[in-house]
């Protein structure tokens, strides 16, 4: 009986705003000819490239020189943010993975109550601590077993809202009869979905690893197009991702295995362009912070 060869896993749900973007390159320019290029390799039409680059123009985000294939778009501004999740989280995940953040066993709590008439200020405070990987507890009532209170501190002050916030720590953390930590941290994150993010992460990963390793190598279009697949897998599994210590998770945990799979396919994209004659190795750069964090994660 033969073997069948392992599925190929879904590609990351990438949009044309998001190709535009990890298509810059140093000097700020896209090729359109090269945007053209990708966008096909990645199953999007010459219309949807086409309309993005119309919305990104109006929208002031670049300026286009040229027409069709052969125009040159310009960024207006610096346009990595766009696709890439915070450096500093990225780098505190990897110091997790090696065993670097233990948990001290602090709960950081969060409570405020902002009026309606500040109801867009209580909205942005909300929105800053999920994003922070806060969970909420009841309204108005948030938990994070990472230390980031200073943030939260900072951006209420921005908002104006400070007096109505307050901040404080616990060891001694109970909702309803459940006080166990890890049976906590199950109970108040998403830890199923989470994990299916990395795990979708890893099977790209993986599957862009052995297609760098084959004897018939990919030609510099696909290997653009698996930087993108990954930057953007990356970024879905790490952006939802609260970054529970180790210590409140399943053990083995996806994740881990995810981001040492991302770090050595980063590596393996990075030596492939790093042969080429032509620009690629250029073009791989947008992805600064990836490129910085994860020959980081690989060195140690």
């Amino acid at each position: 009986m033969t073997s069948r060869p392992a599925a190929e896993p879904a590609a990351p749900d990438i949009g044309t705003r998001t190709l535009v973007f990890a298509l810059v390159r140093e000097d700020g320019t896209v090729d359109a000819g090269e945007l053209y290029a990708v966008a096909t390799a990645l199953g999007m039409t010459d219309q949807q490239v086409r309309l993005c680059i119309k919305r990104l123009v109006a929208d002031g985000r670049f300026t286009q020189e040229g027409r069709g294939r052969k125009a040159r778009l310009v960024a207006t501004a610096d346009p990595t943010g766009a696709v890439a999740p915070d450096a500093e989280y990225v780098r505190h995940a990897y110091r997790q993975d090696r065993g670097l953040a233990p948990w001290d066993g602090t709960w950081h709590l969060f409570a405020f109550g902002i009026p309606e008439t500040a109801r867009q200020a209580r909205d942005s405070l909300r929105d800053t601590l999920l994003h922070l990987g806060a969970a909420p507890l009841q309204g108005g009532l948030y938990v994070a077993a990472n230390p980031i209170g200073d943030i939260v501190e900072s951006h209420a002050r921005h908002l104006g809202v400070l007096p109505l916030l307050t901040l404080l720590t616990s060891r001694d953390l109970r909702v309803g009869d459940e006080e166990d930590p890890a049976r906590l941290a199950a109970l108040l994150w998403p830890l199923d979905a989470i994990a299916e993010r990395h795990e979708a992460l890893a099977a790209l990963a993986a599957a862009r690893l052995d297609r760098l390793a084959a004897t018939d190598r990919p030609t510099g279009t696909e290997r653009l197009t698996y930087a993108i697949e990954l930057a953007a897998a990356f970024t879905t599994a790490m952006e939802p991702d609260p970054l529970l210590p180790p210590e409140l998770l399943p053990q083995p945990w996806p994740g881990t295995r995810a981001r040492t799979l991302a770090a050595q396919c980063w590596q393996a994209l990075a030596d492939e362009a790093g042969r080429e004659a032509d620009q690629e190795a250029d073009r791989l750069r947008l992805f600064r912070l990836y490129d910085d964090v994860l020959t980081s994660a690989r060195r140690r």
